[in-house]
């Protein structure tokens, strides 16, 4: 009868200093990290009837191609009727440059339409903004400046609100 009582006492013993021992690492858990706000913002564009500056406008079959690359930008459908897009400006530069294609592609599918190109100037700034998103970037002074070729679709460019920290609002409007 002693046997059962001693081993029954040293069982709790070890149940206890393993409960003791392992209360530490479940206490030092933290909550799972997860960046919920922590992309970098877009460039908001809205595109304006320039004889009626206060009515959105879409655009005929619009591409936007940046400067230097053969893909078109992918954070909008290619070749669509839109007032409004979202574009993203480059990390790793204070200049980023799109051809706005109008007309983009004929009824045979052939690719032509009428290109502008835009300049986008700005200041970056990497914000952090915690440890689980970290840094994201975040742009000041934006200014845009239009190249003017031949046969412009694109009357003006207005700058609407220069810091692009978020996409809540259009930072750009273009006049056509």
């Amino acid at each position: 009868m002693r046997l059962k009582t001693y081993r029954a006492t040293a069982l709790k013993m070890f149940v206890f200093l393993f409960a003791l021992l392992a209360l530490p690492l479940f206490m030092g858990c933290e909550k799972d990290d997860i960046c919920v706000d922590g992309d970098t913002p877009l460039l908001v564009i809205r595109f304006y009837d320039m004889a009626n500056p206060g009515t959105p406008m879409a655009v005929n079959r619009l591409r936007v191609v940046g400067a230097g690359q053969a893909d078109p930008v992918d954070t909008f459908t290619d070749r669509s009727n839109l007032d409004s897009i979202a574009i993203p400006l480059r990390l790793d530069a204070q200049r980023t440059s799109f051809a706005f294609i109008q007309d983009s592609e004929d009824s045979d599918g052939q690719d032509l339409g009428n290109p502008d190109t835009l300049h986008f100037d700005y200041e970056l700034l990497e914000v952090y903004v915690s440890r689980a998103c970290g840094f994201v970037g975040q742009y000041e002074g934006l200014s845009a400046t239009l190249e003017a070729d031949g046969t412009p679709w694109i009357d003006s460019v207005h700058v609407n609100i220069p810091s692009v920290t978020n996409m809540q609002l259009a930072h750009v409007s273009i006049f056509h």
